[in-house]
C-alpha cells in the first residue's frame, strides 16, 4: 500500500521545528540500549526518542543490527515523529555491507575491474547493484541510499576511498554510478552522489584529520568534477559534501563549510537544485578544528540543506535559532532547504512495509547471483591452481585490521573452514596481536618447517588509516619466502596491495586476489585455490 505522506505547511512550524528539519542524527541500528556499540555517537532510546519525537529532526542515519532489527528500527522511529523521517545509511556495497542478512556486494572498484574487460556487462551489474540496494533498503525501511560513491580514486595510497570507488578515471567512474542511480530509481529512494567536488586524491583519512588537495581549478574541475556532473544529470537526489580543504577554490573553508564550493560552484554554476548534505560533522576533520555548534552555522551558511550527525544536536538546533533570531542568518534561507526536505520527503516517505515484503526482499537469488559474478568476473588468479592435497604439519596465517567484531570472518567463514577442514592449523594476526621474535614460525609440533597458505585482508576503511598492516605482513611474506614455506598467497581487498605483493611472488606460487572480503568472496576465491570439489559458494 502506497501512501501520500502528510506534511504540515510550512507556515505552521515554528523556527525551532523548521531548524530541527535540517538535522539528520545518528542512530544504533539494534533494539535495545545495552547493545549499542558506539555511546558517544548513538543516543539511548530515550534521548533518541526525545529528539525525533519533540525537538522533530528531520532524519536519522543508522548503522549495526541485522536487516530484521532494522525493520523493526524504523517502523519505531516513524511512529515517534510527528512528521516522515527520512531514514538513512552508508549502503554502498548493497544493504548487507551494514545490516545482516540482506545483500552485501563487492566494492564498486571490482564492478570497474570488470568495465575493464566488458564494460556493457559493468553497466549492467551496476544498475542491478543500485536496483536490488535501493528495494532491500525499502524492505527495511530506509529511504535514503547514501550511495553512490563518485570519487576518482587516483591516489593509491587514498586511505578512506580506495575500493569504494567506481574506479580510476573520470569516465568510468561516471558511467557506472549513473548506472547505480538508475537502478536505485527503479524504487522510491533518494540516492547521494558523494563526497563533493572529490576525495579520491588524498592518503588522509578525513574522518581522522582534515586532508588537503593542492592542485589547480583547472586540473580540478578535468578529473574530480564529471562524475558529479554526470550523477546530476542522471537525477541523484542529494550531493553529500567532503571534509577536504582545497585552496585553489577556498584557502580559509573546507568543502563543508565552504560557501565558494557548495553554493557558488554546486548549487549555482552546476545547477544542482537537490538537497547539499555534509558529510557527518563529528569526523575529525571538522570536530577538531571547529566547534560543535559553530561547524553546523558554518555549513548551513556555505549552503548546506541537511546537516548530518552534529555533536549534539539540541545545542546545534538552539545556535542556529539564536543566528536567525541575532540576524546572521535569515529565515528564508532556512526556509529554503526545508523546501527542499519537504520535496524529498514527499518523494520516498510514502511506502508501508510488511513482514512478508521484508522476508521476500532481501538476498534475493538474483541479487545474491550479482554479487556473485561480480566477485568471480573481477577475482585475478595467477600461479598453478588448484592446490595438491597435502597432509602434515599445515598452517593457514590469516592477516587482517582487526578481529575483534570482525563481520566477515568466523569460525564457520570459507578462510577459516574449508583449509582447516583439509588439515591446515589456524593462525591470527591482527593490530592487538604482539609479534613476538621469530612468531611466524613458532608451532606447537616444533617442526622447522611449515607449509602455509597466507590470507590478507587488507583494504581502506573510514577511521582506520592504513598504516601498520600492510608492513607487518609484507614482513610476514618474506620470511615465509625466504624459508620456503608460502604454499599460497589470497589478497582480499585492495588491488593496489595485491600489486605490491604479486611484484615479489615466484611464478610458481599460486595467488588468488578478490575485490571481495565476504564471506561470498572467501568461498569463491578457495573455490580456485583448492579446487572446485572442496566447496561450493
Amino acid at each position: 500500500m502506497n501512501d501520500t505522506p502528510m506534511l504540515p505547511d510550512l507556515d505552521a512550524l515554528s523556527l525551532e521545528q523548521l531548524v530541527a528539519q535540517m538535522f539528520v542524527v545518528r542512530s544504533s541500528g539494534f533494539l535495545f540500549d545495552h547493545q549499542i556499540k558506539y555511546p558517544d555517537w548513538e543516543p539511548p532510546a530515550e534521548q533518541l526518542q526525545h529528539w525525533v519525537e519533540d525537538l522533530g529532526v528531520g532524519g536519522v542515519i543508522l548503522l549495526g543490527g541485522s536487516a530484521g532489527e532494522v525493520a523493526l528500527k524504523t517502523q519505531q522511529l516513524q511512529s515517534w515523529a510527528k512528521i516522515p523521517l527520512l531514514i538513512a545509511a552508508d549502503i554502498e556495497e548493497g544493504v548487507g555491507q551494514r545490516f545482516s542478512g540482506a545483500t552485501w556486494f563487492p566494492p564498486p572498484m571490482a564492478v570497474a575491474a570488470v568495465a575493464r574487460r566488458d564494460p556493457a556487462l559493468a553497466i549492467r551489474y551496476a544498475e542491478e547493484m543500485g536496483a536490488s540496494t535501493a528495494l532491500e533498503a525499502l524492505a527495511i525501511g530506509i529511504n535514503w541510499v547514501l550511495a553512490p560513491v563518485v570519487d576518482v580514486n587516483n591516489n593509491p595510497d587514498n586511505p578512506v576511498i580506495n575500493v569504494r570507488a567506481f574506479g580510476e578515471e573520470p569516465s568510468e567512474v561516471s558511467a557506472l554510478a549513473t548506472a547505480f542511480i538508475r537502478g536505485a530509481h527503479r524504487h522510491a529512494v533518494l540516492t547521494t552522489a558523494k563526497h563533493f567536488p572529490g576525495h579520491g586524491d588524498t592518503a588522509t583519512d578525513s574522518h581522522l584529520d582534515l586532508p588537503v588537495l593542492p592542485h589547480s581549478a583547472f586540473r580540478l574541475a578535468d578529473v574530480e568534477l564529471p562524475p558529479f556532473q554526470a550523477a546530476i544529470a542522471s537525477g541523484a537526489d542529494a550531493v553529500m559534501s567532503a571534509h577536504l580543504l582545497i585552496p585553489s577554490w577556498d584557502t580559509e573553508f573546507p568543502a563543508t563549510l565552504s560557501k565558494r564550493i557548495l553554493t557558488t560552484l554546486l548549487r549555482e554554476e552546476m545547477a544542482f537544485e537537490g538537497l547539499i548534505v555534509t558529510d557527518a560533522l563529528v569526523m575529525g576533520a571538522i570536530a577538531n578544528r571547529y566547534g560543535a555548534n559553530e561547524a553546523p552555522l558554518l555549513a548551513l551558511e556555505a549552503g548546506a540543506d541537511i546537516l548530518l550527525m552534529p555533536t549534539d544536536p539540541p545545542a546545534a538546533i538552539q545556535a542556529i535559532c539564536e543566528a536567525v533570531k541575532n540576524g546572521r542568518i535569515t529565515v528564508e534561507r532556512i526556509r529554503a532547504s526545508v523546501e527542499r526536505i519537504w520535496k524529498a520527503k514527499l518523494k520516498v516517505c510514502s511506502s508501508s512495509r510488511s513482514p512478508e515484503h521484508i522476508t521476500s526482499s532481501l538476498a534475493k537469488p538474483a541479487a545474491m547471483t550479482t554479487a556473485a559474478n561480480i566477485l568471480q568476473h573481477a577475482q585475478i588468479v595467477c600461479g598453478s591452481v588448484p592446490l595438491p592435497a597435502r597432509s602434515g604439519n599445515l598452517r593457514n596465517l590469516i592477516v587482517l585490521d582487526n578481529a575483534l567484531g570482525c563481520d566477515f570472518l568466523t569460525q564457520h567463514t570459507p578462510a577459516v573452514a574449508l583449509p582447516r577442514s583439509l588439515g591446515y592449523e589456524l593462525q591470527l594476526l591482527d593490530r592487538h596481536t604482539t609479534l613476538l621474535s621469530d612468531w611466524v614460525f613458532y608451532h606447537k609440533s616444533a617442526l622447522p618447517v611449515q607449509p602455509t597458505i597466507l590470507q590478507l585482508f587488507i583494504r581502506g576503511n573510514p577511521f582506520r588509516g592504513s598504516a601498520g598492516l600492510t608492513p607487518v605482513a609484507q614482513a610476514l611474506f618474506k620470511r615465509l619466502l625466504e624459508n620456503s614455506n608460502l604454499l599460497a598467497l589470497a589478497i582480499y581487498g585492495s588491488p593496489y596491495i595485491r600489486g605490491q605483493f604479486v611484484a615479489q611472488l615466484p611464478p610458481e606460487i599460486p595467488c588468488v586476489f578478490s575485490y571481495g572480503q565476504t564471506p561470498q568472496a572467501q568461498a569463491i576465491a578457495l573455490k580456485v585455490l583448492f579446487g572446485s570439489s572442496t566447496i561450493s559458494p
